[in-house]
Order: structure tokens, then C-alpha cells, then sequence
């Protein structure tokens, strides 16, 4: 059972990827820089597409939007095909905190899934534009509260969901997923990180974050990408952890945090989702905090990474903002 906590901790917790609050918005004129958080990027047919969690004026409580560019410099937008929105509220289930969505190309069709209402659920589409539609708005896992879905196909077909669940603390799990994308098999339910080394938890806080899982293979081996502590802390960073099993046990990477506030000089840094370029090339889309002295609205930028041996390595010299020009 999960402990009791005090109001102020639980909202803490369950605000790790929290909709915008208007009082931390600063007052200084907007810049270029596209404002969302938990972002991730699309490649296909020559077009990226842009998502994530609305940061800016727009509700994030309304849906998400999607930007476009063909070189990753220009971007266009908000362009989704319902006045800006990919998915909107109403064709899809719930009602509030639109966050952290994901987009799969599966069978002839575009997949998103996503949290709203502090659950996860999927929609789907025939364009990367929308509209993303929910065919049952029920969410995947009836019980309890989850946020962070990823989805990792595996070599032989098997499909995991990768998840964050709200249970003493933001920490990542795994389960495998039927193929309608629907439910879980509850049996394979196993979890794979939790908050415990001291660059993972800088504040020393009750109910320690880790969030933002990206799994991927690379020579045999499985790679689990994520972030760490609260996302308005300006320790928010990304490490990452491999296994030989996409279930784990999971070794977390002595060289973590790969990202952080120390080699880019962005507060709050992380969160974010991998994309490979045009070139073949992988790259980490990721937020940052507004400025030094505000967390919101969240910027969307990207840093290229690498495999060096068994090793991710960032580039922290190629960090750069997304804007729309």
C-alpha cells in the first residue's frame, strides 16, 4: 500500500510532468524558441514532426500540437489538422494534462499514445498531422496512476510499454503489450528504476524522480534512456541504463548523467525522446527550463548522441533550440 503523504508532497509528485501554472510564466518578451515540454520527434517521408506537452499559452489540457520542418532548423507551425492540434480533447480519452505523447508507425497507420488524466492511453490516424482519435477512451492500465509511455517493438514482434507509475515515487516500469495496443499482459509487469543514486535525487527529497524512458537496441543490448528528479529542479538530467533483457535487471551507466546543466548550461535539461535524422544520425529532442530564473514555458531543443563501444556519449557543442522561422 502506498504510504500516506502530505498534500504538499503528493502534489510534488504527481506534477513531475504538471501542466504550466501561469504564476511561473515570466514577463519578458517571446523569442522564436518553440515552447513544449516532454518533446519528441517523427521522421517520415522527408517531413519531421514536432510533439509534446503544450508550454506555452495554449492549454495543455486541450490536446497537442504538432510543428513541422525538413532540416530540423526551420519549423512551421502549430500545424496539426484541427487549428493546430494532432489530437484534440473530446476525440480522445480524458479531459486534462495532455503530456509526454509518442508516435508509432504500425500497419498503415499513425499511432500516438500519450497521458491524460494522469493514465495512458492511445489514439490513432492516417497522417502525422492528426486527427488522432481514440477508438475506446478508456485508458491501457485501469488501475492506479501512470504517465511516460513508450512503446519498444523488439526483434521478434514482442511489444513492451514502458511507463512511469505513481508509487513512492515516479519510477519506471514495463509490461509487455497485446498487439491492439489495448492492455497489458499484467503478468510480465516488472519494475526497472527508481530514484536511488545521488545525481538522480540532488534534493534529497521524499519521493524521488525518474521519468521519461526511451528504449532502444543497439548490438544485442538494450538501452533505456531517462531523466531524473523533479523537472523543476535545475539538476533535471538524462542518464541511462542497459540490460540484456527487455525487462531487465536494469545496470544504470556509471558515466550519468549524459546531459545535465553541467555540459550544456541549460537548467533543467531533459526529458525528451531519440530520433534519427536524415543522415542516419541519432539525436536526443529534449526541454529546458524557460530561463535561469523561471522552469516554465518549457523550450524544445536537441543534442546529438552516439554509441561509443556500449557506451552513449552526448554532444553537448551541438546543442541547439528549435524555432519557428
Amino acid at each position: 500500500m502506498k504510504k500516506i503523504l502530505s498534500i504538499i508532497t503528493l502534489l510534488y509528485a504527481f506534477t513531475a510532468c504538471s501542466q504550466e501554472k501561469s504564476k511561473d510564466k515570466p514577463k519578458e518578451a517571446k523569442s522564436n524558441t518553440i515552447l513544449l515540454a516532454d518533446p519528441t520527434i517523427f521522421y517520415s517521408n522527408g517531413l519531421y514532426y514536432l510533439y509534446g506537452t503544450t508550454s506555452g499559452d495554449f492549454p495543455n489540457g486541450e490536446g497537442f500540437q504538432v510543428y513541422t520542418s525538413s532540416d530540423l532548423r526551420d519549423w512551421k507551425g502549430p500545424v496539426g489538422a484541427q487549428n493546430g492540434l494532432a489530437l484534440k480533447k473530446g476525440d480522445s480519452f480524458g479531459d486534462k494534462g495532455f503530456w509526454a505523447p509518442q508516435i508509432l508507425s504500425y500497419k498503415n497507420k499513425f499511432y500516438m499514445i500519450y497521458t491524460a488524466n494522469e493514465n495512458i492511453a492511445f489514439a490513432t490516424s492516417d497522417s502525422p498531422l492528426g486527427p488522432f482519435k481514440n477508438e475506446s477512451k478508456e485508458p491501457i492500465i485501469k488501475t492506479g496512476n501512470q504517465i511516460d509511455p513508450f512503446i519498444f517493438i523488439d526483434e521478434d514482434g514482442k511489444k513492451y510499454l514502458y511507463h512511469v507509475r505513481l508509487t513512492n515515487g515516479n519510477r519506471i516500469f514495463v509490461a509487455e503489450i497485446n498487439d491492439d495496443f489495448q492492455s497489458i499482459k499484467a503478468e510480465t509487469l516488472t519494475e526497472c528504476i527508481s530514484g536511488v543514486l545521488p545525481w538522480e535525487n540532488t534534493q534529497n527529497v521524499n519521493w524521488p524522480v525518474t521519468e521519461g524512458p526511451t528504449v532502444l537496441k543497439h548490438n544485442g543490448l538494450y538501452y533505456m534512456i531517462y531523466s531524473a528528479n523533479d523537472f523543476r529542479n535545475i539538476d533535471y538530467a538524462v542518464g541511462y541504463a542497459t540490460a540484456k533483457s527487455p525487462l531487465g535487471p536494469w545496470e544504470k551507466a556509471s558515466e550519468s548523467p549524459i546531459i545535465s546543466r553541467k555540459n550544456t548550461k541549460q537548467n533543467g535539461i531533459g526529458h525528451g525522446d531519440v530520433f534519427w535524422d536524415k543522415d542516419n544520425k541519432m539525436n536526443y529532442v529534449l526541454h529546458t527550463h524557460f530561463n535561469e530564473s523561471a522552469v516554465s514555458p518549457r523550450k524544445a531543443g536537441i543534442i546529438s548522441i552516439e554509441f561509443s563501444g556500449n557506451k552513449i556519449v552526448a554532444k553537448p557543442e551541438s546543442f541547439s533550440f528549435l524555432e519557428v522561422k
